[in-house]
């Protein structure tokens, strides 16, 4: 994985030390060599400080599944976050279109970010987030298209250090490359490539 630099996401001044520590861990994360992974200009308006990731997979130069990783700063550490680092995702991927029907999907989608926070021991708080699918169908000139399927998966949390607690005004670590990881996971897994245990498959995708 290589990172390309992209100022942008601050806007009171020098960040703090904490979140710098936590942009040049994310920098230092190695991930399978399927995953291109760049940085990208962050949110301006949703925290002070922000570092955005944009991840894609890619399998013989084919896209297979593209998500977004952004890690929020507020040393004033919003109520509605519970600390003052806030993780925020999503990841998409066409499917095969009989997937649509299928109403385990959703469920299924969100044990994907479930599991993949758990194996690598990305300790969060305040987890929540949405599965949606759309299905696409093709009409008229493009009546010969096969229908697909568009799942995305959209979550934030809390990241917590391996005491369980939310780091403090002095920046306790956590382990932010365990989270950045995780996400990694669940964008293979929308695209068919997860580290898959014994008797589970991958979901199908449509041949482009």
């Amino acid at each position: 994985m290589t990172l390309s630099r992209v100022p942008g996401g601050a806007r009171d001044g020098t960040p703090p030390d904490a979140f710098e520590r936590a942009v040049r861990a994310l920098r230092a994360v190695r991930l399978r060599p399927d995953v291109a992974l760049t940085e990208v200009p962050a949110p301006a308006r949703i925290a002070p400080h922000a570092v955005a990731l944009a991840g894609d997979v890619l399998a013989d130069g084919e896209e297979l599944a593209t998500g977004r990783f952004i890690l929020l700063h507020d040393p004033a550490a919003p109520p509605e976050w519970g600390g003052t680092f806030r993780v925020v995702t999503y990841v998409r991927a066409d499917l095969e279109a009989e997937l649509g029907a299928d109403p385990m999907l959703g469920q299924v989608g969100w044990s994907w970010l479930e599991d993949a926070l758990g194996e690598h021991g990305a300790l969060a708080a305040g987890v929540g987030g949405t599965v949606t699918r759309v299905l696409s169908e093709g009409y008229g000139a493009l009546a010969d298209r096969p229908p697909s399927v568009d799942v995305e998966v959209r979550a934030s949390w809390t990241p917590l250090p391996a005491g369980g607690r939310e780091p403090d005004a002095a920046g306790a670590p956590f382990d932010v490359g365990a989270h950045l990881l995780a996400w990694s996971v669940l964008l293979c897994s929308v695209a068919g490539l997860p580290p898959l245990p014994e008797g589970v498959s991958a979901l199908p995708h449509p041949q482009r």
